[in-house]
């Protein structure tokens, strides 16, 4: 089995242990000299590449089982990473190759090529190999399977982001939507009101007056002046509830004095129909503000809002409207110090949802904080709202 073992051992049962180390190996392991021909190969290895030992012995390893490339292209010798161990003196290990058998087919191989040295003379090169056929084929199909998963992956996820859009094309549709009935609803409620001003409120000032008219010319009647006197104050109540209604509607100090004194005048109506303790503060350079028509009434119905749920539900007897200005930032904050409440991570009620969208809808943003027991505070920020 071996051509020349005096240079490595001349004592004959240290050469038997070399062999029966060389043939109990599972893997292939060869050696060459200088010139690149095999001066040893164990029984595995020979039988790995279709040949016996004895063929193998003496042949230039490179030209019988590492003359071609995995794509049948001929290895110049000098690219030959085997014989660069002893040329350079150097050891290499390479997966990336495939050794050729007897009958002219290839498999994927994995070896170590390392030098043999006599003393500092390089003398030749050993050679460990393995076929790695099943090995690749494992890589081969979990690199197909990862292909697989990617290009599903890549399919859901192309699923996902146009499901992705087309809700946030629905979800701005319903925004614009929202927009629109609240800016519909506003422009009825115009209409309403100045229909019921101008009808209703001219008849109730007309019998008014009719009624002082018949209740001068029957002074003397005493008896039918009571009645009369009913009707005025009938009248009148009627007139006080038109107002009211007509300030639900619209408020007209919102359109004729702007924000600042419609925001006032409500807080006083709320003060002066519920008890609470109403306070308002604005500075000057927030009161110069006029952040447009849209944005006073949406700024406008969401304190409307914010004041109709604490006199519902705070129990509070205290309510605190300031606005103020951040930075170019218009801030309105309407705290009171009732009961408070558990703020849902997502607004719920239809309250809430109706003052988010209204703020959305003017480019602001609401933020609700509440602290069971200690009141509750709900802030609207404006970016860029003054100049």
């Amino acid at each position: 089995m071996f051509a020349d073992l005096h240079h490595l051992s001349h004592h004959a049962a240290w050469r038997r242990q070399l062999e029966m180390l060389l043939e109990s190996a599972g893997e292939g392991i060869y050696g060459i000299d200088l010139a690149g021909r095999c001066i040893f190969i164990n029984r595995a290895g020979a039988e790995m590449l279709g040949y016996t030992p004895d063929e193998v012995l003496g042949r230039n390893m490179h030209y019988l089982i590492h003359h071609s490339h995995p794509d049948c292209a001929l290895m110049p010798v000098h690219d030959c990473r085997i014989f660069r161990a002893f040329r350079e003196g150097a050891g290499c290990r390479v997966e990336d190759e495939v050794l050729w058998r007897r009958d002219g087919s290839a498999f994927p191989a994995e070896y170590a090529s390392y030098p043999i040295r006599d003393g500092e003379k390089v003398v030749g090169a050993v050679v460990t190999f393995s076929d790695i056929t099943e090995r690749k084929r494992t890589e081969a199909a979990l690199h197909a399977a990862h292909a697989e998963l990617e290009r599903r992956v890549a399919e859901r996820t192309a699923e996902l982001s146009g499901a992705n859009q087309r809700l946030r094309v629905a979800h701005e549709s319903l925004r614009r939507l929202s927009a629109h009935m609240n800016s519909v609803r506003e422009e009825e409620r115009a209409h309403i009101a100045r229909d019921i001003h101008d009808d209703l409120g001219a008849s109730l000032t007309a019998m008014q007056l009719e009624l002082n008219w018949l209740r001068q010319r029957l002074a003397d009647r005493p008896e039918l002046v009571t009645h009369i006197d009913a009707a005025l104050d009938i009248g009148t109540g009627a007139m006080g509830a038109v107002r009211r209604i007509l300030n639900d509607l619209r408020p007209g100090v919102l359109d004729h004095l702007g924000l600042w004194a419609a925001l006032e005048c409500l807080l006083q109506e709320v003060e002066g129909r519920s008890g609470l303790r109403c306070a308002f503060v604005c500075p000057e350079e927030v009161e110069r503000c006029r952040p447009g028509r849209d944005t006073e009434i949406a700024i406008y119905r969401i304190v409307q809002e914010v004041l109709t749920n604490v006199q519902r539900h705070a129990g509070a007897s205290r309510v605190a409207l300031v606005a103020r200005a951040l930075g170019r930032d218009l801030v309105i904050e309407v705290e009171d110090d009732g009961r408070g409440m558990l703020v849902p991570a997502q607004p719920t009620s239809f309250g809430l949802l109706g003052m988010h969208e209204r703020a959305r809808a003017i480019g602001g943003e609401l933020t609700v904080t509440s602290v069971p027991g200690q009141g509750t505070a709900v802030s609207l920020r404006l970016p860029q709202a003054l100049a």
